[in-house]
């Protein structure tokens, strides 16, 4: 087997491995490498057809990968529904994800918390994000469950969450605590800063439901 044979088998291998990942985001990125892999393999042999073929995915693969970036911080496509923290859609998918959950936030306990609130984070009809949060008093808003779908974990939905301070100023919040213990914690983006093995984010006065990332 030559240099130009084993080009061909790794691109394929790539598309393959592309398959079986569950990020949406990471699916789309290899699937594309391995496109672009397979048009140098096969156009160095000469297979024209599968040149065409693989140049037609690396466009759909470009065009799914624009959009996933210019939609990721899009208000219009990621919505916030609050939901009683009874809910039992809200039941159903803690009971769905509960391994997962348990994976990156192994502090989490499911179950009835006094002054606890409850929000979906959707885009259409999917959700793809949780986040529980209670009144730990002197205007604190504890969060105790911030969860993403895998599809979705190369995004942060729950940002949403928290870029709509009047969900927490009109309770009365002044301020917003992270789950301590959290596994690959994304909130020094969104602005929060580092206490001890949390993290904190200072809610202004005014509402900023509409400011942009």
């Amino acid at each position: 087997m030559n240099w130009l044979e084993l080009v061909g088998w790794a691109g394929s291998a790539l598309l393959v491995w592309s398959l079986l990942q569950t990020r949406i985001l990471r699916l789309r990125a290899l699937n594309l490498v391995g496109c672009l892999v397979l048009i140098g393999y096969n156009a160095a042999v000469q297979v024209w057809p599968m040149v065409g073929l693989n140049v037609v995915l690396a466009v759909i693969n470009l065009w799914y990968l624009r959009r996933l970036f210019t939609t990721r911080h899009d208000e219009q496509t990621y919505q916030v529904v609050e939901v009683g923290p009874d809910d039992a859609f809200l039941a159903h998918t803690l009971r769905v994800h509960a391994a997962d959950i348990a994976r990156f936030n192994p502090g989490f306990r499911p179950g009835p918390v006094p002054g606890r609130s409850a929000y979906l984070v959707v885009r259409a009809d999917e959700v793809v994000g949780v986040v529980l949060a209670r009144d730990a008093g002197a205007g604190v808003a504890q969060i105790d469950l911030d969860y993403v779908t895998p599809s979705f974990r190369d995004f942060t939905p729950g940002e949403f969450v928290y870029r709509r301070s009047s969900l927490f100023t009109d309770r009365g919040f002044r301020r917003v605590v992270s789950p301590p213990g959290m596994i690959a914690p994304y909130y020094h983006r969104l602005g929060f800063r580092r206490e001890g093995h949390s993290y904190v984010l200072d809610l202004p006065s005014t509402p900023l439901s509409h400011t942009k990332p």
